[in-house]
């Protein structure tokens, strides 16, 4: 199954970001940017520069590619020791069971988890698991360590009106 970006989550997440400069991982026909990397491109061994979207292949390299936006997206490593220079939006399934997930998205910038099941772009049907955006690197409304639901306002607390959202840090490194 090709899970396509739905047009109308891109474009809200489009909108926020001022556009995105290149698709990490698509083809000719699901890319959403202009410029975009395939397969045979094989966008895991591309820089990565400004603001990228990523909606990567759901299958057992997913990790490769979640490790690539993790270091793209600022975070140093052997290869880099300063880290990245881009900001990567990702369209991820939400398996906080995983070893990626642990390893890489608990230490991203921003989760945002996806209330409800995404219908996908060529399905009938809904996802048969929850979705997140996870994003690596800094952006205009960047709150270091923040996690909110995309698709629900956020609730005010009760006393002061301060939003409700969790804003720890656990997992940072």
């Amino acid at each position: 199954m090709d899970w396509g970006t739905p047009q109308d989550l891109f474009d809200r997440l489009s909108e926020e970001f001022g556009g995105f400069d290149l698709d990490v991982c698509a083809n000719a026909e699901n890319a959403k940017c202009p410029r975009y990397f395939t397969e045979k491109d094989d966008g895991l061994s591309q820089d990565w520069k400004g603001y990228c979207w990523m909606n990567p292949p759901y299958g057992r390299e997913i990790g490769k590619w979640i490790e690539k936006a993790y270091h793209a997206g600022g975070k140093p490593d052997h290869s880099n020791p300063l880290g990245g220079d881009a900001t990567v939006v990702c369209l991820l399934p939400a398996r906080t069971d995983t070893q990626w997930w642990h390893e890489y998205c608990m230490r991203a910038d921003t989760v945002r988890f996806i209330r409800g099941r995404l219908k996908f772009e060529g399905s009938d049907n809904s996802a048969p698991f929850p979705s997140a955006i996870v994003i690596f690197g800094q952006y205009p409304r960047y709150q270091w360590g923040y996690f909110s639901y995309e698709g629900r306002q956020r609730r005010q607390a009760v006393s002061g009106g301060q939003e409700a959202a969790c804003t720890g840090s656990e997992g940072r490194a």
